[in-house]
């Protein structure tokens, strides 16, 4: 018997629409199945590759290899600035997740200077997030142990060991060879970017600058296996980067350490060639700098000593001190006037100590008319007027030329323009005429003018390497050469090249030479005191040039006049006189006269011909 809701069931309808669900049910997971199957298809079959290379840049990375610098070494092999192992650490941004903190952190750690925060600053704007950004550079052991005791507490922290450059005779030769400093962003919108990937220096002046792109080398690369925590596990793929060249240069060391003792605390600076290639021997100015202060980047507080002190360490004396040059000009101009007729050997001016142009009152003075109250001589010639260094003479010279063709016989000695030396900052000089006040000063030439030029006073300017190169055109009797710092890069040598020939008689060479060596050898000489105990001959010229002018009835009083109002002295030599090995410029800034310049010229040049002589 049926109960009443039993009799109300449509069982068949309710089976229809069980099946029905069922149904549905098994194709819905079919469908699933489908997709699933079809995904997993695409994952391992279609999309394979596409998905493996993503997975490997995931835990594979490209990693760029900085080249070894090249290094710096003296005639005699010795490194002058070479490379040493550096600890670094740096922050791979993306990795950290609060890397403000991090770099707190950091800089409480390492004591990091605000310069070196900002300095981080500007290189992470210039990397991309998964590249490590350098912090901070050169590592002592205590400041590296403070970072890796805790390496694993710090994420996205990366220590790293590089080289980086060192200058182990410091201020010695720290104008010769310039110094690196910290790649910036003006470095690198001048640089080949793809070259400095992973490099932290570049040359900033001097050889370093000069040389910069031989001196950097190629980098390389290394594909490196890494773990979730970016820990490098293995090295896949290695190309070994090429080294930067390396500079062998003309400077002898030993030279140059004497040069530095022999010019001691005395502002000034020692340029010494060899007059057969031109090459730099030694170049000196003092005061020096560190170039080691820069390769980290230097702080604030030391640069600001270097920039603000008043002995301008940071100038380099020998190319950049622009002095009149005095006295020292006085044989160049005298092989000008004798090859153009303007004298002879045996002319002669009459000396009563002083000089006037026609028609003018004003009496121009010679040296000797405040130490003796008188002229050289009643009639002075030539070997007189070099030896003893006759104002008088180069005066009434000087009226009867005229600046222009004064300017004229001085410019083939290398004087008005850059010698075109392998280095960096050299300056130019100032070889005045009538055109250059016009153009320069709006104003005409004046007669007067054209005598304080004939002793080198005046507009007239010249390097210490200008004065050294004019001098080896005197020891060569007119062969001369392109100053040159680098003898050799690795095996090419680019020393030695030669300048076109000053073609003069030699009765005239001859004429000014003698001169030259009755400075130092006759008794009368400018620079007598320094041939004492000489077993050699040496050809020289004293020099002095004003600081400040002197009124026409004042007399210089070297007792009165501050320290730095006190005229330059300057000292030009060769040596041997016969056979020429050895020139020498030297500038005693503010030292009163040539005799503190030509004791230092003395010593330099005793040193190079006994260590020729032991060879």
């Amino acid at each position: 018997m049926l109960r009443p809701l039993d009799a109300l069931r449509d069982t068949r309808r309710e089976w229809l629409i069980n099946r029905a669900r069922l149904i549905a049910a098994l194709l819905g997971i079919c469908l699933l199945l489908s997709v699933l199957i079809y995904r997993y298809y695409s994952l391992q079959i279609t999309q394979h590759d596409d998905f493996l290379t993503q997975s490997d840049l995931n835990r594979i990375r490209v990693e760029p290899i900085p080249p070894p610098r090249g290094q710096i070494v003296d005639r005699k092999g010795r490194v002058l600035a070479g490379n040493k192992p550096t600890f670094i650490v740096g922050v791979i941004l993306e990795r950290s997740e609060d890397s403000n903190a991090l770099i707190e952190t950091l800089a409480q750690r390492l004591s990091l200077t605000q310069s070196e925060l900002e300095a981080f600053r500007e290189r992470s704007s210039r990397r991309r997030p998964f590249e490590a950004v350098p912090l901070k550079l050169g590592l002592d052991d205590t400041a590296l142990a403070s970072v890796a005791v805790d390496l694993h507490q710090l994420p996205g922290v990366v220590v790293d060991a590089q080289l980086s450059r060192y200058y182990p005779y410091g201020n010695e030769l720290g104008h010769v060879l310039g110094y690196v400093g910290r790649l910036s962003a003006d470095d690198l919108r001048e640089l080949d970017q793809a070259r400095y990937q992973g490099t932290l220096y570049t040359g900033k002046v001097g050889l370093e600058k000069r040389y910069e792109p031989l001196l950097h080398g190629k980098p390389g690369f290394q594909h490196v296996e890494t773990n979730a925590h970016g820990r490098i596990l293995r090295v896949l793929e290695r190309q070994s980067p090429e080294p930067g060249q390396d500079l062998t240069l003309y400077l002898d060391l030993d030279l140059q350490r004497e040069a530095v003792e022999a010019l001691g605390e005395q502002r000034g600076a020692v340029v010494v060639l060899d007059p057969l290639t031109g090459g730099v021997l030694a170049m000196v100015s003092n005061p020096s700098y560190d170039p080691n202060l820069f390769v980290d980047g230097i702080s604030y507080a030391d640069y600001a000593e270097l920039r603000d002190s008043m002995d301008t360490p940071l100038l380099n004396r020998a190319l950049q001190g622009q002095y009149p040059p005095g006295s020292t000009i006085k044989p160049m101009l005298a092989l000008g006037a004798l090859a153009e007729g303007y004298i002879t050997p045996e002319t002669t001016v009459a000396d009563p100590g002083w000089y006037q142009l026609p028609g003018d009152d004003r009496r121009y003075r010679d040296w000797t008319l405040r130490v003796r109250g008188s002229g050289h001589a009643d009639k002075v010639d030539l070997t007189m007027a070099i030896a003893e260094s006759c104002d008088t003479y180069y005066y009434d010279l000087a009226y009867r030329m005229g600046i222009d063709i004064m300017a004229g016989m001085l410019a083939p000695f290398g004087l008005g323009e850059r010698t075109g030396i392998d280095t960096t900052g050299e300056q130019p000089g100032i070889l005045p005429t009538s055109e250059w006040k016009r153009r320069a000063l709006g104003e005409v030439w004046y007669p007067g003018e054209t005598i304080s030029a004939g002793i080198g006073q005046g507009y007239m300017l010249a390097t210490p390497l200008q004065l050294a190169q004019a001098t080896m055109v005197l020891a060569n009797r007119g062969q001369s050469f392109v100053p040159s710092v680098v003898h050799h890069v690795d095996d090419l040598p680019v020393g030695g090249v030669a300048r076109p020939s000053l073609p003069m008689m030699e009765e005239d060479w001859e004429a000014v030479i003698a001169g030259m060596v009755d400075v130092v050898h006759s008794p009368r000489g400018t620079a007598a005191l320094i041939a004492r105990g000489m077993d050699y001959q040496m050809a020289g010229k004293t020099g002095t040039s004003q600081v400040i002018g002197i009124a026409q009835d004042a007399v210089y009083d070297e007792d009165t006049v501050s320290e730095r109002n006190r005229n330059h002295g300057l000292f030009i030599a060769f040596a041997p006189v016969d056979k020429p090995r050895i020139v020498v410029a030297v500038i005693a800034e503010n030292g009163g006269g040539s005799s503190a310049a030509s004791p230092v010229a003395r010593r330099v040049i005793d040193a190079w011909l006994m260590s020729a002589a032991d060879v």
